[in-house]
């Protein structure tokens, strides 16, 4: 039907008769010639129609945008004075000689260009016209060539790309599950994969010793930017390797996406441990194009009698932490007032601050209501520590580690944007030496990753002392996002139970649930890791998306709910009665007298 894409045309096509295909973006009357832009996912090219060609004339003359066009003509070159430097195709125009209708249109219900400012619900309702959008095709097409990269390189490093189930069982991965009823076994529920994580262990088990997968994972969780309920993971796992390995496999990975797609070439991936990510950041995946930095004052604070820092600086499991913003002193009131319930959102009860007017005056040439509770010495060694400057400004946290941490690292991220402290560089890192567990809020243990990531120690060490011990686990981030997370899997029956064992799972529940596995892990299981990229969260970094929604074709919204489709909906009495499921129907309160 066609002979070329619109946008594929250049200067080595004039004198060409070609066929097209497209839609009109724009249609344009000078003096009796008819301008059509016609557009399909390559681009857009210029097609001219004069009276000489009547009957076609006649019919550009009746298109409008968005119809859908076949069109023959002849390259030729513009003019000098015609050519347009911001087209790819602009030096060169299609003399239009055939023009069929392939189809007319509506009035589109939103200009389908960049500057398009309708709301996201409205662009999600009419997802097929948004995706005409120049920037979306940009964005689908970078994210095709993203997955066509990855496939050839793990081809050819000897990975195979094997399909695990979609219907599974439910097990505990830290989201809730989607359940799906089965028809023939009444009473009894599949779950969709929160991730291939299990069946990609017994792949390793079965022998198959390079295994990836381009994967479809459902969470039924709380939204975010970053966030929706069925999302795309780029999963490899490896036998035989050692975390070393599947890093520099990964991070070879990585460059070599960036530099085949993007023309990048990133720089060093340096390796920093989880504790100093903390104490630095305040993040697991601190973005490092920001120069800020928190530092820790507690020691400081055991000197003062100021409660609000005093109290958490005396806590084990307090922290006091101080974050300098360098030129920052021009921050005002109501600038430190928004922060402070930004802050608020983290747990945060308060934003102490000074402001560092004259260093060279001691104490009188700083700002700061809470300066009236703090000795001079403690005042004049904290300016030293870190490192204050004429004109800066310092942010205090004082609370249990975890919020100060969470606190003040979205501060960090936050001032740096809003001060213009943020670099153009690539800034990727390798977070590794992550705790083995976290406290559950309940008295227990949780998993950091999840409960079949490696420890760094031995089954009698781990149970001897499960609070300290760290895992075989790594992050790999860029730009303060997680691009992908793996670890060392356990491969040994004895170490499974024991990590069981510490997150409460007894063996009877652990046979219910994961029998399968340790019965896998009994019969010559190899030493194995792997990790897990996020694919949506690459190309939204890689397109300059604020969205992950702007980078998959029809996303849900942030309620979970598709718009385009109204999903999810009712269904009827029968197909309920086929599943053997009753509705329980909400009940109304009655209206008040």
């Amino acid at each position: 039907m066609r002979s070329d894409y619109c946008g594929a045309l250049g200067t080595a096509n004039i004198d060409e008769t070609v066929t097209l295909c497209g839609w009109v973006d724009r249609r344009r009357d000078h003096g009796g010639v008819i301008f059509l832009d016609l557009r399909d996912r390559a681009g857009i090219v210029q097609v001219v129609f004069d009276p000489d060609t009547e009957e076609h004339f006649r019919r550009a003359d009746s298109v409008r945008s968005e119809y859908v066009l076949r069109v023959t003509g002849r390259v030729r070159a513009r003019t000098e004075a015609t050519v347009n430097p911001a087209m790819a195709t602009g030096q060169i125009e299609v003399l239009g000689k055939e023009l069929e209708v392939l189809n007319s249109a509506a009035t589109p219900p939103f200009q389908l260009d960049e500057y398009t400012n309708v709301g996201e619900d409205v662009r999600l309702q009419y997802r097929y016209m948004d995706l005409r959008r120049p920037e979306m095709q940009n964005r689908l097409i970078l994210r095709a060539r993203v997955t066509t990269a990855v496939r050839n390189f793990l081809d050819a490093e000897g990975f195979l790309d094997i399909e695990t189930p979609i219907l599974t069982r439910a097990t505990p991965e830290g989201a809730r599950d989607y359940l799906v009823p089965s028809r023939t076994h009444p009473g009894h529920f599949f779950a969709l994969p929160q991730s291939p994580q299990l069946f990609k262990q017994l792949l390793m088990v079965s022998g198959f010793d390079r295994y990836y997968q381009i994967a479809k994972c459902f969470r039924d969780e709380d939204l975010r930017a970053d966030r929706q309920p069925e999302f795309t993971q780029i999963d490899i796992e490896a036998s035989f390797l050692e975390e070393a390995d599947i890093m520099a496999l990964c991070e070879r990975m990585v460059r070599e996406l960036f530099s085949t797609v993007l023309q990048v070439e990133l720089g060093a991936f340096p390796s920093m441990a989880w504790s100093e990510a903390m104490e630095r950041f305040g993040s697991d995946k601190p973005d490092l194009r920001i120069p800020l930095e928190l530092v820790s004052v507690d020691d400081l604070m055991q000197q003062v009698d100021f409660k609000v820092f005093r109290g958490p600086a005396d806590d084990p499991q307090g922290r006091v932490a101080a974050l300098r913003v360098p030129g920052g002193a021009g921050i005002s009131r109501k600038e430190i007032d928004d922060y402070t319930r930004f802050v608020s959102i983290y747990g945060a009860r308060g934003l102490a601050w000074i402001k560092v007017n004259d260093l060279a005056a001691g104490v009188g040439g700083l700002q700061s209501p809470i300066l009236k509770f703090m000795p001079e010495a403690v005042v004049a060694e904290m300016m030293q520590r870190l490192g204050a400057s004429d004109g800066d400004i310092i942010f205090f946290g004082a609370d249990r580690r975890a919020v100060v941490n969470e606190a003040l690292g979205a501060l960090r991220i936050k001032v740096g944007h809003d001060q213009g402290l943020v670099s153009d560089d690539w800034a990727p890192l390798w977070v590794v030496d992550f705790p083995m567990f976290e406290d559950d809020g309940k008295g227990g243990l949780t998993p950091l990753h999840h409960p079949f990531t490696a420890p760094a120690c031995s089954p009698e060490e781990l149970v001897a002392n499960p609070a300290a011990a760290l895992s075989r686990a790594y992050d790999m981030v860029l730009n303060g996002t997680e691009l992908g997370g793996g670890s060392l899997r356990i491969h040994q029956r004895d170490m499974q139970e024991a990590v069981f064992r510490i997150l409460g799972i007894e063996q009877v529940e652990a046979e219910e649930k994961f029998g399968f596995l340790l019965q896998a892990l009994q019969y010559g299981a190899p030493p194995h890791g792997g990790l897990a990229f996020g694919l949506d969260r690459l190309v939204m970094l890689m397109t300059g998306a604020q969205s992950i929604r702007d980078v998959i074709a029809f996303p849900k919204t942030q309620t979970a709910h598709c718009v385009l489709t109204d999903a999810p909906g009712e269904v009827n009495e029968q197909q309920l009665r086929d599943l053997s499921i009753r509705l329980r129907q909400t009940r109304e309160t009655p209206d008040s007298p």
